[in-house]
C-alpha cells in the first residue's frame, strides 16, 4: 500500500540552479494528487515518470505564480491528449476566473468537466473524501490568502492471517468480513475468532502540507502528530527580518513547528534562489529537528 510524495518543485519565487518552483504529486494507492502547480511542472511529471492523466484531483495553496502558473498549460495538455474523463480543482475562488478568463479568450472548449472547489482562509475545513482518505485545508498566513492541505488516510482494515485462512478453507468471499471484524464458524458450528485470523492494520498515516507561511502557532493544532510535514524553509535565520517582512518562514523556525507539533519527519523546501547550496538550511533545522530533509526534486518520499 502506497502513501508517499514525489517533489517535482522546491524553488521560491523563479526557477533557478535546476529547480523548479512549487508542485508535489501525492501517491496513495496508487491515486494521484497534484499539490500547486508551478511552471514546469508538466515537464517534470514527464521526467519522473508520472502520466498527468492519472491526476484527477489538483489542489491550489495560493494565488502566487509561483504555485499555480503552470495549471493552465497542464489543463490544455490534458484537453489536447483526449482526456474526457472529470478533473477536480480546489483553490482560492478567483482562480475559477484566470481559468475562464483564459479558456474564453483561447476559444478552447475543454473535451473534459472542470470541478471547482472553492478554498476559503477562515477556518479549516474537510474538502474531499475518497475511499482511502480525506483532505482538509490548513490555514495559513501569507501576504494573500493561503491555505495548506492535511491529507489524512482513513482507518484500515485488519490483516488476514494468510496461513491460518488456507489452513482453515475459509471461502474467499468470507475474507472481506474477517478484516471487518466478523467472527468464523465452520460447517461443523466451530467458532473461530477474527482476532485470532487477523493482525492489526497498520497504523493510518497523514501528510501535511504548508506552503507560503509566516512562523506562527495558529496551524499548529491542524499539523499536530502529522506522520510527515512539508514545510516552507525560504531562508536560513540570519534572514529572519526577511523573512517575516515576506510572510516566510525560516528553516530554524520551521523545525521549531515541526518540534512543538511532535510530527515524526519533516521535509522543508520552497528554497530562496539565494541559496545555491541547500545543506546550511538542512543544518540548521537538524540542530533543532534531526529527522529533516530537503524535499529534493525527482525524490519520493514514503509518508
Amino acid at each position: 500500500m502506497r502513501f508517499e510524495v514525489t517533489i517535482l518543485g522546491s524553488s521560491s519565487a523563479t526557477p533557478i540552479y535546476n529547480r523548479n518552483p512549487t508542485a508535489q504529486v501525492l501517491n496513495s494507492n496508487d491515486h494521484y494528487f497534484l499539490i500547486d502547480c508551478g511552471e514546469g511542472t508538466q515537464q517534470q511529471l514527464l521526467k519522473n515518470g508520472i502520466k498527468a492523466q492519472r491526476i484527477d484531483h489538483i489542489f491550489i495553496s495560493h494565488l502566487h505564480g509561483d504555485h499555480y502558473l503552470g495549471l493552465v498549460g497542464l489543463l490544455s495538455s490534458l484537453h489536447l491528449n483526449g482526456r474526457t474523463k472529470p478533473v477536480n480543482i480546489f483553490g482560492p475562488p478567483p482562480l475559477k476566473e484566470i481559468l475562464d478568463i483564459h479558456f474564453k479568450y483561447s476559444e478552447t472548449n475543454l473535451r473534459y468537466p472542470i470541478n471547482f472547489r472553492p478554498t476559503q482562509n477562515q477556518f479549516s475545513e474537510l474538502i474531499l473524501e475518497t475511499n482511502d482518505l480525506k483532505v482538509e485545508t490548513i490555514i495559513l498566513e501569507h501576504r494573500i490568502p493561503c491555505t495548506g492541505f492535511k491529507f489524512s488516510e482513513k482507518k484500515k482494515l485488519r490483516k488476514i492471517i494468510k496461513e491460518k485462512v488456507e489452513e482453515l478453507n475459509i471461502p474467499v468471499e468470507f475474507i472481506p468480513m474477517l478484516k471487518r471484524g466478523v467472527d468464523f464458524h465452520d460447517k461443523e458450528g466451530r467458532f473461530y475468532s477474527a482476532n485470532e485470523l487477523t493482525t492489526e492494520p497498520d497504523e493510518p498515516k497523514c501528510y501535511a502540507y504548508c506552503s507560503d507561511t509566516i512562523h506562527n502557532w495558529a496551524y499548529l493544532k491542524d499539523i499536530t502528530g502529522v506522520s510527515t510535514l512539508y514545510h516552507e524553509a525560504t531562508f536560513l535565520h540570519d534572514m529572519a527580518s526577511r523573512a517575516k517582512e515576506t510572510f516566510h518562514t525560516t528553516a530554524l523556525e520551521a523545525a521549531e513547528i515541526a518540534l512543538k507539533a511532535e510530527v515524526k519527519q519533516l521535509l522543508i523546501g520552497h528554497f530562496s534562489a539565494r541559496y545555491k547550496d541547500l545543506d546550511p538550511l538542512l543544518h540548521e533545522a537538524k540542530t533543532l529537528f534531526p529527522n529533516t530533509k530537503l524535499a529534493l526534486e525527482g525524490n519520493t518520499y514514503v509518508i
